[in-house]
């Protein structure tokens, strides 16, 4: 049996092995902390190793998902906490029906950090943090998202004492346990602070013809001409990484090449980052050996000169990271591969490509349509959380204000002062 769960002490460690825990029905115990209605479906694991033991229910339940996404999957979630986790604190909350089947999960974590001299308590989706995890998000049986949201608003008022404000970021714009869960916290009384991001998504047809039919005319005329050109110019050879022996040497020349691009744009780029190339490292092999990796390079002269990091999921590829060496700029290396790619995808039944956060003329070009992520903050009422959050919502809209009254060169001059990306990058 389940042990009886408050969280666990702040002092324990993220890696530090702890069993799953589970609240049980009847009197919570004494232990000095909210005591309330205890709801014996909720299990919470509080470290990998619990967490890994629902694995097979886990993956059971992305399959009944109709929105699942690489970004709620073991192989990235796992991966990523091993990198990224630092002194956050595990929190996956497994909801189960009356007959004990997994009908929902919200895998949180909980960090600290100090806000205007006072500790803040943020209980954030796992994944969160990094800028490497999109459409993040908590999966539920369909059917369940009305139960498994009070369930889940119903252990976080349990809780109340050990957290101050619940993040939930890039979720996606049509998540049914977000879109429920706003529904209920108005309901309870709770304010919520909801926000967009945009992505860029290409639906892609069932032919490559179909495809560069919906291009505009000086777009498909370039796909045939930038290939040809370069094809007479070097010695091309565009394949994808298929072995894992092919992994390490593959992820070393999309690190460097990623580096250089960036680098002459006065910036580190993101593979400067120890914990970043941990995390590629573990999750490749992981997604290969579930044929969910999609890491393709062109080769010049047998040098590698242009790279692209994407994942599989289902019917759906989503681009997560690329480089190209400088060198070959005018060659429009990155270009060709891309084209490639698509072409490639298209065939074997590809029907969306996802280029992630962001708009940009890279990837409008593509065909790319404009969506949004959905952002769910809230925090209990009448609380420090909930005074910081209507604080930031200040703070959002004055911002908002000056980014549309500024005009593009200024601001973009600013954001690379404090080291960020031009829009257009």
């Amino acid at each position: 049996m389940l042990r009886a769960d408050p969280l666990a002490a702040h002092g324990d460690r993220p890696g530090r092995h702890l069993q799953a825990t589970a609240e049980q029905t009847g009197p919570a115990p004494s232990t000095g902390r909210a005591a309330g209605r205890a709801d014996s479906r909720t299990a919470v694991c509080a470290s990998l190793e619990a967490a890994e033991a629902l694995r097979p229910q886990w993956e059971a339940l992305l399959e009944e998902y109709p929105y699942s996404t690489p970004f709620s999957t073991w192989e990235w979630l796992a991966s990523w906490w091993r990198a990224y986790a630092g002194n956050d604190r595990l929190l996956v909350l497994a909801v189960r029906n009356g007959s004990a089947a997994l009908t929902g999960l919200a895998p949180l974590a909980l960090s600290t950090r100090r806000v205007c001299g006072a500790r803040l308590r943020s209980l954030r989706l796992m994944g969160d943090g990094s800028h490497d995890s999109d459409n993040l998000d908590l999966p539920v049986r369909p059917g369940c998202e009305g139960e498994f949201s009070r369930t889940l608003l119903d252990w976080l008022e349990r809780h109340a004492p050990e957290w101050d404000v619940c993040q939930l970021r890039t979720l996606p714009a049509h998540s049914p346990t977000g879109n429920r869960l706003l529904e209920e916290l108005k309901l309870r009384g709770w304010r919520a602070h909801t926000s967009q991001q945009p992505q860029t998504v290409v639906e892609l047809p069932g032919s490559w013809e179909a495809y560069l039919k919906g291009l505009s005319s000086k777009e498909r005329g370039k796909i045939g001409l930038r290939a040809r050109r370069l094809e007479k110019k070097y010695p091309v050879r565009i394949r994808k990484v298929t072995e894992q022996a092919e992994i390490a040497p593959a992820l070393a020349a999309l690190f460097d090449l990623h580096t250089k691009h960036w680098r002459l744009r006065g910036l580190p780029g993101s593979f400067q980052s120890p914990a970043r190339r941990q995390f590629y490292h573990e999750l490749a092999p992981l997604l290969l050996a579930r044929q969910r990796l999609e890491f393709w390079l062109l080769e010049l002269d047998g040098r590698i000169a242009a790279a692209q990091f994407a994942l599989r999921h289902g019917d759906a590829v989503y681009s997560l990271q690329e480089g190209f060496d400088p060198e070959y700029a005018s060659d429009s290396v990155g270009y060709v591969l891309r084209s490639h790619v698509l072409q490639d995808l298209i065939g074997r039944g590809t029907r969306r490509y996802d280029f992630l956060g962001g708009v940009a003329d890279s990837k409008l070009r593509w065909g790319a349509r404009v969506q949004s992520y959905l952002s769910v903050e809230f925090a209990r009422p009448r609380s420090a959380g909930s005074l910081l959050l209507a604080l930031q919502q200040k703070g959002l809209g004055a911002k908002a204000w000056l980014r549309t009254r500024l005009r593009d060169p200024v601001r973009q001059s600013l954001n690379r002062l404090r080291g960020r990306p031009r829009d257009d990058d």
